[in-house]
């Protein structure tokens, strides 16, 4: 599913969890009116670390108001170089990739930024579902 698809929707509510030892990083997003609800997340896996790390914004800001803007903007660098971290004296991730979701209402925008690592092997983006 396309993150896209929450263009035009209206959130009642949008719940944001933090990695901990029962739940990874994740964004549920709730639909006004409807059993509708989509999930943010990164399910992990083995070589590979994708967690949330910022929300730019207030997300009051989406609720109760459409959407007019979902996007997604991915950044990656992948060039299979291994690097070594001078200051740490220890291997840096050979693959990196930044996951930008910006929502905007008529009340304001939130970006919420991802980032994840890896070996190069492991996908470190973001699924969009809906649950």
């Amino acid at each position: 599913m396309r993150f896209e698809n929450l263009k035009g929707q209206t959130l009642s509510n949008i719940s944001i969890i933090k990695n901990d030892e029962k739940e990874y990083d994740s964004v549920i997003f709730e639909v006004l009116n409807s059993n509708v609800k989509y999930k943010l997340f990164h399910f992990p896996d083995c070589c590979e670390l994708v967690t949330l790390e910022d929300i730019c914004g207030d997300i009051e800001d989406l609720i109760g108001t459409p959407i007019l803007l979902a996007e997604e903007v991915i950044n990656s660098d992948d060039d299979g170089l291994d690097r070594l971290d001078r200051k740490e004296g220890t291997h840096i991730n050979d693959s990196w990739t930044w996951s930008f979701y910006k929502l905007s209402t008529i009340k304001g925008s939130v970006t919420l930024r991802w980032y994840g690592t890896s070996n190069g092997y492991y996908s470190e983006t973001v699924d969009f579902v809906e649950i």
